[in-house]
């Protein structure tokens, strides 16, 4: 596993250049991601050996015709209706995953939450707050960074709420 700190890094992704644009400390963590892995959350966490209570995935869901990102951990799954209802919605479904690649300008398994192409509302499940640090796509499979959860909420301008089930 490689560490870099945002100085070191050079390109980058729209994640990271928001993140560095926007002056926040982060740290990203890049690994060999294995294409036959059934769960990219669960990969990143055993490649950076973080708990998946740490790792968060982001997920695209369509609320009321919407599109809307559900932030939540990789050890749990998302609740649709509560991601519904934190944005003040009835219904709540999954993305078809090529509206939401084309959407944020990721591809499944490395949609950050950070950097999309075109700016979706965001929930972020309140169970991030009990953590100093978590990590989120930063933009392509095997990347992943690491910030305050705070951080990740204000540049989203995430709605907090517990939207993640065990």
């Amino acid at each position: 596993m490689a560490k870099k700190s945002k100085k070191q890094q050079s390109g980058g992704t729209p994640a990271t250049v928001a993140l560095t644009a926007a002056g926040v400390d982060f740290t990203v963590h890049a690994y060999d991601h294995d294409p036959s892995h059934p769960s990219y959350g669960e990969e990143a966490a055993q490649a950076m050996g973080v708990s998946p209570e740490r790792v968060f995935k982001t997920l695209v869901a369509d609320v009321d015709g919407s599109l809307v990102v559900g932030v939540v951990p990789v050890a749990g799954s998302l609740d649709l209706k509560a991601l519904a209802a934190a944005v003040g919605g009835k219904r709540a479904a999954m993305a078809d995953p090529a509206l939401a690649e084309r959407t944020t300008g990721y591809v499944r398994g490395g949609i950050s939450p950070l950097g999309q192409r075109k700016k979706l509302p965001t929930v972020l499940d309140d169970s991030a707050e009990s953590h100093a640090t978590i990590c989120v796509s930063a933009g392509r499979r095997g990347l992943e960074v690491e910030l305050a959860p705070g951080d990740l909420a204000k540049l989203t301008q995430a709605v907090l709420a517990p939207i993640g089930r065990g």
